[in-house]
């Protein structure tokens, strides 16, 4: 089987891809498997570091508001892209059976030129809300795979769409707290926090979290919090870490990103993140306490409309990205580890949230379609 497998930009659109890549190498480990994605996208280097060849599509995103010049040059992209003799000649050198689209403006060319072709050709979409790339590609895709029942309406294409839930890395699955610390080399005894803003980072988050450290995480040495800035924020906040000296305190870790997140997620007590819907899946499964922040800067507003959800049902607690600059996270990280009764009944009730068995009804999936080639 060879397939190919696109979605990028972010880590949110590249991990779901990741997962399904292992899902295939579990099923069928012959498969020939290579990923398309964007110059200058985190998947130029989450991918070769899963040892995955990586081929590159000319696309760029849309910008908000939609009158802004840039979206004429994205427009012009979007249309030229699928025909592009680039673009095609990765369909002739790799000559895929199918080709998996996972979101984000990087699966545009590939899919549409898929599809043209008569390629099997499925797309996932982790979010409630459908993404403007899957949009546009919902009519052309022989399948359309969902984390959300809801979001089956949204798509009105019922012969063609599939509740999965959201395909994640077999070590999500896999991983015990104790042997995530074991590898991580961090005892038992230690209160681990971990925190992150996507991929590309947060400001306002890395302001909170460089707070926290600063007036909690220093005093304390049975708190250890390992903090990811992302990429466009790292060589800042990592100047301000320092100014204030909290490289020279043990229990304070600064990254520009977690490669290893299984491992890190895994041994934390209490995670502080975005509300993507991939973070939340994985959040879910692991039963981690969870503070959510979400990104104010999404289509429809969807990441608050993920955190409330689980807020709602005693599953996670909700800050408002405005509320950080009050000290509003110090002030409930500390709430929530001085008060563990409260800790571990957010663990029990995220845990309800794991979704369904994705990874077998995603090969299903593959099989059929590889079948009517």
């Amino acid at each position: 089987m060879r397939v190919l497998l696109t979605g990028g930009g972010t880590a949110g659109h590249i991990n779901p891809a990741l997962a399904i890549a292992e899902i295939i190498r579990r099923n069928a480990p012959a498969s020939e498997i290579a990923f398309v994605g964007i110059k200058g996208g985190r998947e130029e280097d989450l991918v070769p570091r899963e040892g995955y060849p990586l081929y590159f599509v000319e696309s760029i995103g849309f910008a908000r508001p939609v009158w802004r010049p840039k979206n004429l040059r994205a427009l012009r992209m979007a249309m030229r892209s699928p025909r592009a003799p680039e673009t095609l000649a990765i369909l002739d050198e790799f000559r895929p059976d199918l080709v998996i689209g996972t979101g984000g403006y990087a699966c545009w060319p590939i899919m549409k030129a898929a599809a043209d072709r008569g390629i099997p050709t499925a797309v996932h979409e982790s979010n409630a809300k459908l993404g403007l790339a899957i949009r546009k590609l919902k009519r052309h895709v022989d399948r359309i795979w969902v984390n959300f029942e809801s979001t089956e309406q949204e798509v009105g294409l019922p012969t063609k769409t599939k509740h999965v839930g959201n395909p994640l890395r077999e070590s999500y699955e896999s991983l015990t707290r104790e042997r995530a610390r074991a590898y991580l080399g961090i005892g038992d005894d230690r209160i681990v926090v971990l925190s992150f803003g996507g991929s590309l980072g947060s400001d306002a988050l890395n302001d909170a979290a460089l707070e926290f450290m600063q007036n909690c995480v220093a005093m304390h040495p049975e708190v250890v919090h390992w903090h990811a800035a992302g990429k466009r924020g790292y060589e800042a906040l990592k100047s301000r870490f320092e100014e204030h000296g909290l490289d020279q305190s043990p229990n304070c870790r600064l990254f520009d990103y977690f490669y290893d997140m299984p491992y890190r997620m895994a041994a934390a007590d209490l995670v502080i993140s975005r509300a993507g819907a991939m973070t939340l899946s994985e959040l879910a499964q692991l039963g981690k306490a969870a503070i959510l922040v979400p990104s104010p800067n999404v289509v429809d507003d969807h990441q608050t409309a993920n955190a409330r959800a689980l807020a709602d049902r005693n599953a996670a607690v909700l800050i408002p990205e405005t509320a950080l600059s009050d000290g509003a996270l110090t002030e409930a990280v500390i709430d929530l580890l001085s008060t563990r009764d409260r800790l571990r009944e957010l663990q029990t009730n995220i845990h309800m949230f794991a979704g369904p068995d994705a990874g077998r009804l995603i090969w299903q999936e593959i099989v059929e379609l590889t079948a009517k080639k």
